[in-house]
């Protein structure tokens, strides 16, 4: 059997492509690496809870359970995508890892774990969070100071006694700080000065503020877009601001060399700790891709709005797609429903 297309990866991005390709024609099939759905957010350290509410951490279709002002867990949304699937009956191969994609005489043929299938069209829907990103002198830290990578941490008890340092200014790096100085000398690593943003004004939520004003739906290229796009993320909510303000949190520059035990900053100033961890985000990895003319000069995927050069290979999910929150449960189903007409007229 030929798919008229085939969509690698089976989270957030990859589940609101199919809801959308449900509405039409296309036969389709849904490739997901994971055990099962939603085990992306499930793998997450045991504590995360988004900072966007209920009312805009959904995917188009069906609204998440709860409290639409609360914040869900990780637990919840890894629930709720495989509710998702389910709900709308979506085609979906799980423990199906992509290993190669290419391009033959008009068909996308792709290689996986265990099987070759082929498709009239191929949309990547893996995200942006491909191979933990890691500076190289991590590996001076001797073997007794246990260090993890954000997306290996789960909870304090993997640390050993003492203190850390957590290396990186995003969300996760804030939330697990917080934790972490519940029961250890916490430190945290940031090389730009940091953007604290409220979880609600007033009793509205902040993202309730950011639909009025009109920056949920501003594109990358708008006025309002380009004032925020290549700026770091902000933190939300003041916990890590008022841990620090309380010196519960220390902070630190930007990490800069470790020698032996000793990890030294952008400011020459030093210190030893006893666990890192490092929440210094991720690579992207596209190697499996083998098809020609698909990167710019700086590495990034040449695409309009997802739509690439090679005819038949589309992208979804990614940072900045089309709007700010391309990447995010409540942004990627405008981009999927984009993708969906367009594939279906041509």
């Amino acid at each position: 059997m030929v798919y008229d297309v085939v969509v690698i990866g089976g989270g957030q991005a990859g589940l609101a492509m199919g809801y959308y390709l449900r509405k039409t024609h296309l036969s389709f099939m849904i490739l997901d690496s994971n055990e099962s759905v939603g085990d992306a957010w499930r793998k997450r350290y045991d504590s995360l809870v988004l900072f966007t509410p209920r009312l805009y951490s959904s995917l188009p279709g069906l609204a998440l359970d709860g409290d639409p002002s609360g914040f869900p867990t990780k637990n919840e949304i890894a629930d709720y995508l495989e509710r998702y699937a389910k709900t709308f009956n979506l085609p979906i191969q799980v423990k199906c890892k992509v290993t190669k994609v290419r391009k033959e005489n008009n068909e996308y043929h792709i290689v996986t774990n265990d099987s070759k299938i082929k498709s009239k069209k191929v949309i990547i829907a893996t995200g942006p969070f491909h191979t933990p990103r890691i500076p190289s002198f991590a590996k001076d830290l001797p073997k007794n100071v246990v260090q993890l990578h954000s997306s290996e941490y789960k909870n304090p008890s993997q640390l050993n006694r003492g203190s850390v340092l957590v290396v990186g200014g995003g969300n996760s790096g804030a939330q697990i700080a917080v934790e972490l100085s519940d029961s250890h000398d916490t430190y945290l690593s940031i090389g730009h000065k940091i953007r604290f943003l409220p979880l609600s004004i007033g009793k509205k939520s902040f993202f309730w503020w950011c639909e009025k004003i009109g920056l949920l739906k501003a594109n990358g290229d708008s006025f309002i877009g380009k004032k925020f796009k290549d700026k770091p993320d902000p933190i939300f909510g003041f916990e890590l601001k008022e841990r620090i303000k309380n010196n519960e949190v220390q902070l630190k520059t930007r990490t800069k060399s470790i020698k032996e035990n000793v990890i030294q900053f952008e400011d020459l100033s030093t210190l030893k700790v006893q666990n890192v961890i490092w929440a210094t985000g991720f690579n992207k990895d596209y190697s499996w891709i083998d098809i020609p003319n698909l990167f710019d000069g700086n590495g990034n995927i040449k695409h309009n709005r997802g739509i690439t050069e090679n005819t038949g290979l589309y992208f979804l999910g990614l940072p900045w797609q089309h709007r700010r929150g391309s990447a995010l449960l409540l942004g990627v189903g405008d981009d999927a429903e984009y993708l969906a007409h367009h594939i279906e007229s041509n």
